[in-house]
């Protein structure tokens, strides 16, 4: 369906509608994780990178975490290995670590990096292992389900112990876009895998983010009828997980938002990333495209 050009009075609607929010939103951090189907359609990835640049260039200070797990996915299966998943973990033995590495460290992260300075912004591509290993890791162990004592070993995937934040704001008064990749290290030099909610999460806390934004595939957090929730507080959301309205793959997401809601990220956005310029819609206009979890 083609669209009709808007007239230059609606033009100018759309700049004052979004002047208040650049006003408010002027010198803060917004923590964007990226991911899904707005990785992998190339309208969507050309939308994200315009967004970001003009977030930027209008005195926002993004910072972009990203996923890619299909495109991980793909690469194993070239060299014959297939994935495994517990819990929602990816299984990651020394063999899948070194694709997880070769593949968001390198092709993704790159490809972002460059699309974002395509469209004229300064983009800048890192791994938690750079800046001394600016994203420290931990082994994840998870429980089994069936016997809460047990931990089941699910190899080089970590969960998140420390982040020092001063090479992300060190590039952000260069006027530079740091793009990360979510693989953190410990101590002894181990790689990890970590889920990049959680990473984008943590860093939203130790940056003090006015906003955490994470891109989805689903519409937001929606109630039992399918209804979108578009405002929940912490409180609200407990509720809904206690009755089993929210479940499943949307899990790791809520917690993530929950803990950066109540550890001084002002706002948490679940956002639809099948939406063509959903971050300008969710940040710039009275009408978001998701759900908004604000800090009580």
């Amino acid at each position: 369906m083609t669209r009709e050009p808007l007239t230059a009075a609606q033009k100018a609607d759309v700049l004052a509608e979004a002047l208040p929010y650049i006003r408010q939103f002027f010198d803060k951090t917004l923590v964007i994780k990226y991911g899904g189907n707005a990785m992998t359609d190339e309208r969507l990835k050309d939308s994200f990178a315009r967004d970001v640049v003009l977030l930027k260039l209008v005195g926002m200070n993004p910072v972009v975490v990203h996923g890619g797990g299909p495109q991980i996915e793909r690469l194993l299966e070239r060299i014959g290995k297939k994935g495994e998943f517990i819990q929602g973990m990816r299984v990651t033995d020394a063999e899948t670590m070194d694709v997880v590495e070769m593949v968001l460290g390198g092709q993704v992260n790159k490809e972002i990096v460059n699309l974002i300075n395509r469209h004229g912004g300064k983009a800048v591509g890192l791994t938690g292992k750079d800046a001394g290993g600016f994203i420290r890791a931990r082994r994840m162990r998870l429980r089994q389900r069936d016997d809460g004592e047990a931990l089941i070993d699910i190899g080089q995937v970590g969960e998140v112990s420390h982040i020092d934040p001063s090479i992300i704001q060190f590039l952000d008064r260069g006027d530079f876009i740091p793009v990360i990749a979510p693989i953190g290290v410990d101590e002894e030099g181990q790689t990890y895998n970590i889920n990049a909610d959680l990473v984008a999460g943590k860093l939203a806390e130790v940056l003090r983010a006015e906003k955490l934004i994470l891109m989805t595939n689903t519409p937001g957090v929606l109630d039992k009828n399918g209804k979108l929730l578009t405002g929940l507080t912490p409180r609200e959301i407990d509720e809904l997980v206690a009755d089993g309205t929210l479940s499943g793959g949307m899990l790791p997401k809520i917690a993530s938002a929950l803990e950066a809601a109540r550890n001084g990220v002002r706002s948490v956005h679940i956002i639809d990333g099948r939406v063509e310029h959903a971050l300008l819609v969710e940040i710039l206009t009275d009408h978001g495209v998701g759900t908004m979890i604000r800090a009580e």
